[in-house]
């Protein structure tokens, strides 16, 4: 198991600008296939999405080019979130294991609905 707590930038650039962290913990999780199970936390430290949170799950087979994880909620702005990430290796160092990755997020937030008679 590997813990993480990686910095989320706007771009894949060192000096891109910082806007939260990828917080949580991944391990691998398959006997034939280089698959990951993934369990992290989004949280956004910037604009107006300062303070929310995504909670993202899923199964990443980490040598295929495009990968999709579910977001089974949230917090803040996203509470009870919904949706989908999809994720592709930029970049990875094979000597010291460090990999950039581009995460596009496609999340709804679930409207409470109140009824009454």
């Amino acid at each position: 198991m590997y813990v993480i707590d990686d910095s989320l930038t706007d771009g894949p650039s060192p000096t891109s600008a910082v806007v939260g962290r990828a917080q949580g913990f991944y391990m691998f999780a398959s006997l034939k296939d280089s698959a990951l199970l993934v369990n992290m936390n989004v949280v956004l430290t910037e604009g107006k999405y300062n303070g929310s949170t995504l909670a993202i799950l899923g199964w990443d087979p980490i040598l295929s080019p495009v990968r999709e994880l579910s977001v089974v909620g949230g917090s803040g702005l996203f509470r009870m979130a919904r949706g989908y990430v999809i994720w592709k290796t930029y970049l990875f160092n094979i000597t010291t294991g460090d990999a950039v990755l581009e995460l596009d997020v496609y999340a709804m937030q679930v409207k409470k609905c109140s009824v009454s008679n």
